[in-house]
């Protein structure tokens, strides 16, 4: 014997229930099928930054004969230093994010005695290139002017002169006596 009464409905919620599921059965072939619904409620996906950022600028600042220790300066701590190849430092750069596919970068220094010996790397992207790759979301427009005119300037001035005041306000003396940091007791 069951311990809840049965569920009745009031008489004017059972016409709209058999209504909205005669709707909605007419939208059945509108819906997306159970392999497209992943795609539509996909989570988010954290953008995974790994290794040194290695840029154009820093590649061309290297030169043959530099000691270890300008090397890591130029380029920081390396990602790979294997105590079996002593004399070469790998920079690995992967970025992934979601919707555009990985991306990954090599350089490899080459020592000899402890000096810079030669360099290989993939193709590296300028600083500005870089930057500009991380913000997906701007859009190129037109870049605003960084420098004011003459007449630009002339009205800055006439405005500032109107709001500062002619004199400054005087400054009152330091006191000569200062409250104590601690309680007196």
């Amino acid at each position: 014997m069951s311990q809840f009464p049965p569920l009745r409905l009031p008489r004017p919620v059972v016409p709209v229930v058999i209504a909205l599921a005669a709707s909605l059965a007419g939208c059945a072939s509108g819906l997306p099928s159970v392999g497209d619904v992943g795609t539509l409620l996909s989570p988010y996906r954290i953008d995974i930054i790994q290794g040194n950022v290695v840029t154009r600028e820093q590649a061309q600042a290297l030169q043959t004969g530099m000691p270890r220790a300008q090397v890591r300066d130029i380029l920081g701590t390396p990602l790979l230093a294997s105590v079996f190849h002593a004399n070469r430092w790998d920079y690995v750069f992967t970025i992934q994010r979601q919707g555009q596919t990985p991306q990954q970068r090599k350089l490899a220094v080459f020592f000899k005695d402890d000096v810079l010996e030669r360099v290989e790397a993939d193709e590296l992207p300028s600083e500005a290139e870089f930057v500009a790759s991380l913000d997906v979301r701007r859009r190129p427009g037109k870049v605003p002017p960084l420098e004011a005119t003459e007449e630009q300037l002339q009205r800055f001035q006439e405005r500032n002169q109107a709001v500062t005041p002619a004199t400054p306000a005087p400054v009152g003396a330091p006191p000569r006596s200062y409250p104590p940091l601690e309680p007196v007791r």
